[in-house]
């Protein structure tokens, strides 16, 4: 249900503030978490925010064509910049289906940038959206001086000291009263636990080891690091202290090292990342059209590079403009695929700086982020480029139709596929992957 919803304009909606913000949490979303979700998602938070009453609790019931309106945006944008927002764990979405289907977003805090900073994600993604001379920047804007208290004695009074008690009845707890109430990013689980947990020795750990927090903390790290299940049960059994609990710092660390052995020194990068859920093809489509969107949906843009060099190791140079353009031009992983795709195939297999960067300009101001439109605007551009050279009656006119990419004319139905194009599909996505 959650990936073939459709929200149209008349759709309604209401903000419920579950949170106390401060200004500095306001400082902090725009510091911290607009360089991972980009302008548009934390315009679409505060403008939540400015839709609560003079109590700041909850909104009237408004429709998204009101937000469309107010935002200036199309409501395919505004969908984008919520699912954002509810991966970094600042909105919660319910939704009710009726005649005029009904929205609930729930408004979180920020984490503090203690729990930011030392996040297993959050922190990496930031290193690598802003390089590391912003990111030290930020660090030092946030870190706290330290006092030595070393020939001070504590003198603060206890409650007791101050004031007198007082008899009477203890009053029930109250628990609607406003907090301030944070979220966490949302992660789908990578790591197979029960194949993990079978692997170390139930003597070693105790029973409450694997605790939903653990767990957390050792998908997270897996996702960060790109680690199979294998490694990671290894590097989890060499976590676990003399009291059978896993030590989170020594478990970031050991998985810190690891990924910096096997990379030679270097940080982890999103190249090695795959298209966001929230930015892929609904399933159920099963047309050669879909197929070559999940392909470029699910495979990383490392693995795609990896597999037009045939299996050996791409680049140092390629692998930099490929990080480039997922850190600098913050495109998606599975957009990347495609451009890379497209530009291999029009250009002799060379991938030009110039060129790409050309594509990549037209690409960021038509907000292309899913397979589907980087497919569409480039189909859409080359045929308008073959349009031009018959017109002009260019002599290698025809040399074109041996440079268009594999999804090129294609008719986007739904129907099963022929044995021939079976065939033909299995050889478009062998040569892929």
């Amino acid at each position: 249900m959650k990936k073939n919803l459709t929200i149209l304009p008349a759709d309604t909606y209401t903000v419920v503030n579950k949170t106390i913000l401060s200004n500095h949490d306001r400082k902090l979303i725009r510091m911290l978490y607009q360089p991972i979700m980009g302008h548009s998602a934390v315009s679409l938070y505060f403008t939540l925010l400015d839709e609560l009453d003079k109590l700041e609790i909850l909104s009237d019931n408004l429709t998204h064509h009101h937000l469309m309106a107010t935002m200036q945006l199309k409501l395919e944008d505004i969908v984008k910049s919520r699912k954002k927002l509810e991966a970094v764990g600042l909105l919660k979405t319910y939704f009710k289906k009726d005649n005029i289907n009904h929205y609930v977003y729930l408004i979180f805090s920020p984490v503090s940038a203690n729990e930011f900073f030392n996040h297993p994600i959050l922190n990496v993604v930031l290193y690598n959206n802003l390089g590391k001379t912003e990111y030290e920047k930020l660090i030092n804007y946030y870190k706290v001086p330290r006092l030595n208290l070393k020939d001070y004695h504590d003198i603060t009074c206890s409650f007791n000291e101050v004031f007198s008690p007082v008899a009477g009845r203890s009053l029930e707890i109250v628990e609607d009263i406003v907090k301030k109430s944070n979220n966490h990013p949302l992660l789908n689980q990578s790591i197979d636990f029960n194949l993990l947990i079978s692997g170390i020795p139930k003597e070693m750990v105790h029973e409450k080891c694997f605790s939903s927090d653990i767990k957390n903390l050792i998908n997270a790290l897996s996702y960060t690091y790109n680690i199979d299940d294998t490694t990671m049960m290894s590097l989890v059994r060499d976590s676990i202290n003399e009291k059978g609990y896993i030590d989170k710092t020594l478990l970031r660390k050991s998985c810190r090292n690891y990924y910096q052995f096997e990379e030679a020194g270097r940080l982890p990068t999103l190249i090695y990342n795959k298209q966001p859920d929230y930015l892929k093809k609904p399933e159920g489509d099963t047309s050669k059209w879909a197929k070559m969107v999940y392909t470029f949906e699910n495979i990383s843009p490392y693995e795609y590079l990896c597999a037009k060099y045939k299996g050996t190791n791409p680049t140092s140079r390629d692998l930099k403009l490929v990080e480039s353009l997922l850190i600098d031009q913050k495109l998606s992983p599975g957009v990347v695929n495609v451009l890379l795709a497209y530009v291999l195939k029009i250009n002799n297999q060379k991938l030009s700086k110039n060129y790409i960067e050309t594509i990549v300009g037209q690409w960021k101001r038509l907000n292309i982020e899913t397979v589907e439109d980087a497919m569409r605007i480039t189909e859409k551009e080359h045929k308008k480029m073959r349009k031009i050279i018959h017109k002009e009656k260019y002599p290698k006119a025809n040399s074109t139709k041996e440079i268009l990419p594999a999804w090129f004319n294609k008719e986007l139905d739904k129907k099963e596929p022929t044995p021939e194009e079976k065939d033909e599909l299995d050889r478009i996505l062998e040569e892929l992957v």
